[in-house]
């Protein structure tokens, strides 16, 4: 299932930086053990229906439809939920893929058990938007349960990095590595959850010898990487600065193991 979704110019430059790329490999190469490690801490479980927001290719849904879940997937970008149903096929999963904004979900008051987002939402521009429609879509006694990359871990850092090389962000956007505050997250959901269970954990990442293939990587497939570099395409000088300064970052954060350690902030809630 596809639905139209009329998007802002906003909106649609959004949609095309993640259809830029190949984040479908990212998320199979990189990421894909976070969809499972949020459905787990969730507990998610048959019968119930679970809401995946800014699913991309679906780690997370995915990985809750195979247990039994009558699962959603959300995304803005028809490109990644396209990528997802082929996964989801090869896997013999079945689920409901459909096209929609985060901070705009398309979806009554109170429709899913569980709300759940995996290194997703936090790109949404407008956080308190976002945060409004996961707490307004989940049932009283639901469960929110969202993965985020963290201000301080790699991702935090990359997009530091990235950050003065980049145009300016539209009025009113929001740093997406702030999902990964504790403090910032409970601020969004305020007193319309309880029993909110936050803990920083590590994705071990392998992938990369070395920060030039780390930079290489990310330059050829993560969109908002290949955005900032088109950014720079007029000034070949403050491209090769950037290409320098994520190099760089790579070869800091690979361990004595040959591992970076991708630091992310699990975080779960009851809906009241």
């Amino acid at each position: 299932m596809t639905d139209t979704v009329v998007l802002s110019d906003l909106k649609t430059k959004h949609r095309a930086m993640w259809a830029s790329g190949d984040y479908p490999a990212v998320a199979a190469e990189v990421v894909h053990d976070l969809g499972d490690d949020l459905v787990d801490a969730c507990a998610v479980h048959p019968g119930q229906r679970v809401l995946d927001v800014a699913a991309g290719t679906g780690n997370a849904a995915i990985a809750a439809a195979a247990r039994g879940a009558d699962v959603v997937a959300t995304d803005l970008t028809p490109e990644l939920l396209d990528a997802g149903r082929r996964v989801a096929a090869e896997r013999d999963v079945d689920l409901v893929w459909q096209q929609a904004d985060a901070e705009e979900l398309p979806f009554a008051d109170a429709s899913f058990d569980v709300v759940l987002s995996t290194i997703g939402v936090m790109f949404a521009p407008h956080h308190q938007e976002a945060a409004d429609e996961l707490v307004r879509v989940t049932r009283p006694g639901g469960t929110i349960g969202l993965a985020s990359w963290t201000p301080g871990g790699f991702i935090g850092q990359m997009f530091a990095t990235m950050k003065p090389f980049a145009p300016a962000p539209p009025p009113g956007a929001q740093p997406p590595p702030l999902w990964g505050d504790e403090t910032h997250v409970r601020s969004l959901l305020g007193d319309r959850v309880t029993d909110v269970r936050a803990e920083l954990r590590t994705l071990p990442v392998t992938l990369f010898a070395d920060g030039e293939a780390f930079r290489a990587y990310f330059a050829s497939r993560y969109g908002p990487t290949i955005a900032v570099r088109r950014s720079l395409e007029g000034d070949p000088d403050r491209l090769a600065e950037l290409d320098a300064a994520l190099r760089d970052l790579g070869d800091r954060s690979l361990d004595a193991d040959g591992a970076m350690r991708w630091e992310y902030l699990l975080l779960v809630a009851t809906r009241i």
